[in-house]
């Protein structure tokens, strides 16, 4: 019995550990590894632009675009469980923000408004869909003409030169399996950025950015 109550202590804080960085007590620490003024900036985003953040998670993204877009922007946080969302709503009230709109997503659909969208930003989460290829014609479709798609993600050292799919099982992905699947879904890759940084500050797990403009 004690055996089995130091497992489930140890499966319960490497949970805590592996969920933290999308915890709002943890958004001041990762603003020193998460460069989000050269995102903004690599994505175009101005004041008033119409933007999104699918897989908000408890709203660190969005939070910042907020700011960036003011109040004559707008701010769809997507995320497919409502817990996080309620979280978000909450931080929302409480800072008296009237520029964000909560959407709970479905798996294979981020359920934005049509042709609405100046930029679609996608953190962390591209690995974890599995209809990705559904889901990026959704956010095409919400795009305006020339609109953009901006993808982070982190490939960890030692999943380099594997398969998709032990990169995805890994909690991670390649920027080169993404990029071909970005422009099979009618987007051009207009920046790429192999190493971003480092995710945590963890030297094993690069960051990497791309984004792609709708293609007309």
């Amino acid at each position: 019995m004690r055996q089995r109550g130091q497992f489930l202590v140890l499966l319960v804080l490497i949970v805590e550990i592996g969920y933290a960085q999308y915890k709002k007590t943890d958004w001041e620490e990762r603003d020193t590894w998460m460069n989000v003024p050269k995102i903004f900036k690599l994505a175009e985003i101005e004041e008033g632009n119409a933007v999104a953040d699918v897989g908000c998670h408890e709203g660190y993204l969005t939070m910042h675009l907020a700011q960036k877009v003011g109040e004559s922007g707008k701010v769809y946080a997507v995320d497919v469980r409502e817990d996080r969302l309620e979280k978000l709503d909450e931080y929302i009230k409480d800072r008296k923000l009237q520029n964000i709109k909560t959407i709970v997503g479905d798996y294979d659909n981020p359920k934005l408004p049509n042709k609405a969208l100046d930029v679609v930003v996608v953190m962390d989460t591209y690995h974890e869909m599995n209809d990705y290829m559904k889901i990026l014609d959704h956010i095409k479709n919400a795009l305006k003409p020339g609109g953009r798609i901006v993808i982070i993600e982190k490939l960890k050292k030692h999943m380099l030169n594997t398969s998709r799919a032990e990169q995805t099982e890994a909690h991670t992905l390649s920027l080169k399996y993404v990029k071909k699947e970005l422009q099979k879904a009618g987007f051009s890759i207009s920046k790429e950025i192999k190493d971003f940084g480092k995710w945590k500050n963890e030297t094993d797990k690069t960051i990497w950015v791309l984004v792609g403009t709708k293609n007309n």
